[in-house]
């Protein structure tokens, strides 16, 4: 071995090192501009909780905060002048294969389903095939909601589902683990084996006011397939997702097994769920698999919508609707309404077996970002999110 050997050896080994630990907290920022460089660095360097009391809120990093929270993986995208500023993954999409979280990895949406799922439905409202406020047993053909005296006689409207003000039960979906057998969307609805949910059925009158119910959007779901003729994740393939530009996404239960760029989901404890990921056939409800570049697609188009600058699946008139809060000042169809001091933004939350994530969109300006996760903590997030407002200047977004 030459001198100049045994000195390169050592280096390239500790090259290697920085490069992997490089990878793991981050892909490469080197592609992007150096002012988006400075905003990533900005957005990875100000995490915050919420400030109490009046006193400013302590400082982290993303690397920190992904430590104090065994975070696996986070993948982030940030959308600035309606288009997608910059995409990046940190952290492992699996632990055990060494395998890193990239702009490609796919992570379980849960309940952010719901979103797209509404878009669906709108689209059939849209080209006549659904009255909106009707009640939905007119649409419902291989099964009909079985109304009872807490329903008070009241109908239940495809509006209602969407909104979560069908007066429903059920919550959310727990998932079955891979290889078992699953229940039929049938056997869901009323809560027969091998469901692992009660029945979705009446809990008091419909239009009363705003009580969360994945049942509900189970319900819809049906209604898609009843209405089109069509299996519920083909239909929302070509009508929704597709033309949105979304695609890498898929409401497919479960997922192609091929698929190298799905993420296994972790608990708190740093805990792999049993088997990789669980298998929701409550496809609306928590079943979509896509990543933040793609939800990012959406949030745009929602945003080019309600500016009347483009209609790739609904008009800027459904659009407003979609986002126009029912019965309630937040809950719109399919989406969530913040209104921070007269600006507006859009939002929704997913947390599946092992998953959780969250997106926001702005009214107005083509502002926001997505933010996916394979931990089962809601609050790393949060304080992402809140890190891209401060450095983006949203406005009464997050004021400190």
């Amino acid at each position: 071995m030459t001198e100049t050997s045994k000195f390169l050896k050592p280096t390239i080994l500790m090259l290697c090192l920085c490069i992997g630990t490089s990878l793991l907290y981050g892909q490469d920022d080197s592609s992007y501009s150096l002012e988006i460089q400075r905003g990533i660095s900005m957005v990875e360097n100000n995490l915050s909780g919420s400030q109490q009391n009046g006193n400013a809120p302590t400082r982290w990093t993303l690397k920190e905060r992904m430590k104090f929270y065994h975070a696996n993986g986070v993948s982030i995208a940030v959308i600035k002048d309606y288009k997608i500023l910059w995409l990046k993954g940190y952290g492992w999409a699996d632990n055990a294969e060494q395998r890193p979280v990239t702009t490609n990895t796919l992570f379980q949406a849960g309940s952010n389903s719901k979103s797209l799922n509404a878009i669906g439905l709108l689209k059939l409202v849209q080209e006549g095939k659904i009255d909106l406020y009707a009640d939905i047993n007119n649409y419902l053909k291989s099964w009909k909601f079985p109304y009872n005296d807490l329903s008070k006689g009241r109908k239940i409207s495809v509006a209602n589902l969407l909104s979560h003000s069908a007066g429903l039960t059920v919550h959310g979906f727990p998932g079955y683990e891979r290889g078992g057998k699953l229940p039929t969307i049938v056997q869901i609805l009323d809560g027969k084996k091998p469901a692992n949910t009660d029945a979705i059925r009446s809990k008091y009158e419909p239009s009363l006011k705003t009580e969360y119910s994945g049942g509900g959007t189970t319900i819809s779901q049906l209604i898609i397939e009843d209405v089109t003729g069509q299996p519920y994740d083909k239909w929302m393939a070509e009508n929704v997702l597709i033309p949105l530009g979304m695609m890498s996404s898929s409401y497919s239960q479960p997922p192609a097994a091929d698929n190298k760029n799905l993420a296994t989901g972790y608990y708190n404890d740093g805990k792999a769920v049993k088997g990789k990921y669980h298998i929701y056939p409550e496809q609306a409800a928590a079943g979509l698999w896509t990543n933040p570049a793609d939800l990012a697609r959406y949030v745009i188009e929602t945003e080019l919508s309600l500016a009347g600058k483009s209609q790739k699946v609904l008009s800027k008139k459904m659009t407003e609707l979609r986002l126009t809060p029912y019965i309630d000042s937040s809950a719109a169809l399919g989406v969530f309404i913040l209104n921070k001091e007269g600006r507006k933004y859009f939002t929704h939350g997913g947390v599946d077996e092992g998953f959780v994530s969250q997106y926001v969109g702005s009214f107005e300006g083509g502002n926001g970002v997505v933010v996916m996760t394979n931990t089962y903590n809601t609050a790393l997030y949060i304080e992402i999110i809140n890190s891209v407002g401060k450095t983006y200047h949203w406005e009464n977004f997050f004021n400190r």
